[in-house]
């Protein structure tokens, strides 16, 4: 169904459609990009690739397994981010036209794997808004469980937990 690959650089382009395909959508539950995120993209994705270096975070995009060719084959991401002790964030994007397929639910559950079995990690934290419920069943689903309530940016939300 899904497979996650480790960002790239020849992921920069349909990394980039993917965001602006998606940009209104995503908006809808997270706080938009801004426009100067997509005018810099590829210094924004070349820094990435950096700080990705340094094993401070995991960048994945998700790919749809049984797209006929490239074009459209990069349905989300999926990252680890402030990676230390053990312990890193999740955080995924998944786009409008693969969302309620199981998607998320899939890749999450296949950087779980990961991040124990590739970057050794303990533990994960994840977050979301209260009025996002897709994205907090994905989460439970994955055996994160609420360990606080919290503010995303002017929106109440719950940060979440899992031990791997």
């Amino acid at each position: 169904m899904v497979r996650l690959e480790r960002l790239r650089a020849d992921h920069a382009p349909a990394l980039l459609a993917f965001e602006r395909e998606n940009r209104a959508y995503f908006a809808r539950s997270v706080p938009d990009r801004g426009d100067a995120y997509f005018a810099g993209f590829a210094t924004h994705h070349a820094a990435r690739l950096a700080e990705q270096d340094t094993g401070g975070i995991h960048f994945h995009v998700v790919l749809d397994e049984n797209a006929p060719d490239d074009d459209g084959r990069l349905i989300g991401r999926v990252n680890l981010i402030d990676v230390e002790q053990g312990t890193a964030e999740l955080g995924y994007r998944i786009g409008e036209r693969a969302a309620g397929r199981g998607v998320a639910t899939a890749a999450v559950a296949a950087l779980c794997r990961l991040a124990t079995t590739t970057y050794g990690l303990t533990s994960l934290t994840a977050r979301t808004t209260l009025d996002n419920p897709a994205s907090r069943t994905v989460l439970e689903r994955n055996g994160f469980a609420v360990v606080e309530r919290i503010a995303i940016g002017d929106r109440p939300g719950v940060r979440y937990e899992r031990e791997l």
